[in-house]
């Protein structure tokens, strides 16, 4: 589940919103251990464009 979600972030990757909404559900459905991988994996492709969004969205995930 963890190549589908990267894949499909990358494809969304163009909309803000879209590409929230996708790593949004990418958390629900992966197990915590690929969590950490994914979690690192999108600051390295995606920080320059949307780390507001990362920093948002994983600081939730993990406070809830």
């Amino acid at each position: 589940m963890l190549e589908y979600a990267k894949t499909i972030l990358l494809k969304v990757s163009f909309d803000k919103i879209l590409f929230e909404k996708e790593l949004r559900k990418a958390l629900r459905m992966l197990a915590p251990t690929e969590l950490v991988e994914l979690k690192e994996w999108c600051y390295q492709q995606f920080a320059r464009l949307y780390r507001r969004i990362l920093n948002r969205v994983f600081t939730q995930s993990t406070t809830t």
